[in-house]
């Protein structure tokens, strides 16, 4: 499968116009993982977002308690890391992968720098990022008993 193919079937990318596909695609890069290695770590900086062409991975975060807690397994179509290259914030959590997994990497410089050149990208992918980051709270809050 061709970068511009998986990428249209990204939900982060599916309102994108093919020409911006297109450029993104030309930004990637492709990166295999064995397991055990980490894509990131919580708490380093944000160098990329990561869609998942092939393989699993496992997402833990460290809870107040220091223990690791599994919070989700990813698959081929899943994209990790948006928020800290949208933000530059720190990882909020270590992505490892659980078998042999290949996948599509956009560094953040060249993403966001490609956004200033194209904003309408931005636009288009900000209502994604919000739905994503609304749906994760509302499981958090879920799974934490307090009532929203």
């Amino acid at each position: 499968m061709s970068h511009e193919t998986a990428l249209s079937k990204v939900s982060l990318f599916a309102n994108l116009e093919p020409k911006y596909i297109k450029g993104i695609a030309q930004i990637s890069t492709e990166r295999d993982f064995a397991p055990g290695d980490h894509l990131m770590k919580q708490g380093e900086d944000g160098i990329g977002l990561f869609i998942i062409l092939s393989g699993k991975v496992k997402i833990e975060k460290v809870n107040a308690n220091g223990q690791s807690v599994e919070i989700a397994s990813n698959g081929p179509g899943d994209v990790m890391g948006e928020l800290a290259v949208l933000d530059g914030a720190k990882r909020t959590a270590t992505v490892t992968a659980v078998e042999p997994t290949k996948c599509l990497v956009l560094a953040s410089w060249e993403f966001n720098s490609f956004m200033k050149s194209h904003p309408e990208v931005g636009t288009a992918i900000l209502p994604i990022v919000v739905r994503r980051f609304r749906e994760t709270n509302d499981a958090l809050i879920g799974l934490s008993g307090v009532k929203a």
